[in-house]
């Protein structure tokens, strides 16, 4: 059996989940989320645990396994504590603010970028430099998170852009000296 699969997940107090067919819905005290389940994979609520099982040891069948058990423990933790991304911007003149629930970034371009986060997910700005970006879904806060990376990446000569916290960009020698 998978790892990762096989592993039972938890159910914590005020958390509720419907298993339908092919659906699993959990709610929680942040929100509720939905999760389509792959053909050939069950999912039981046995005793205050949720229980994924595959219905033979294919190769496919066991890489869902794993991913389905994995998608819905991240939407257990999602709807208890939610999840959260901080992201840095390095860069002399590069800022972000907040205006109402929008993020404007000033990034070096001739004009500001907007950027208008889509519904669960909500963005805070720390300080001029430093935001985070949160909400109950894991796949839907990743996504978010590179969407505004990918406003200006940072560059490998002076590791100026947008980066997440932690992150360690790899850097590259400038032109050589003169001979």
């Amino acid at each position: 059996m998978s790892r990762i699969g096989r592993n039972p997940i938890p159910v914590p107090k005020g958390v509720s989940v419907t298993i339908k067919e092919d659906n699993v819905h959990v709610k929680g005290k942040l929100g509720e989320l939905n999760q389509a389940i792959p053909e050939g994979i069950t999912v039981a609520l046995e005793g205050g645990e949720i229980v994924v099982r595959r219905r033979d040891d294919s190769k496919p069948q066991r890489a869902l396994h794993g991913l389905s058990r994995a998608l819905i423990a991240n939407m257990v933790t999602g709807v208890t504590t939610g999840f959260n991304k901080d992201l840095e911007i390095v860069g002399v003149g590069y800022r972000a603010e907040q205006r109402g629930k929008s993020l404007m970034l000033a990034m070096g371009f001739s004009h500001r970028v907007a950027f208008i986060p889509p519904e669960g997910v909500i963005i805070k700005v720390t300080s001029a430099n430093t935001f985070s970006v949160s909400g109950i879904d894991k796949q839907l806060i990743g996504e978010v998170a590179a969407k505004i990376r990918a406003v200006r990446p940072p560059e490998p000569y002076k590791g100026k852009g947008i980066k997440y916290v932690g992150e360690t960009i790899r850097r590259k020698a400038g032109k050589a000296a003169g001979k």
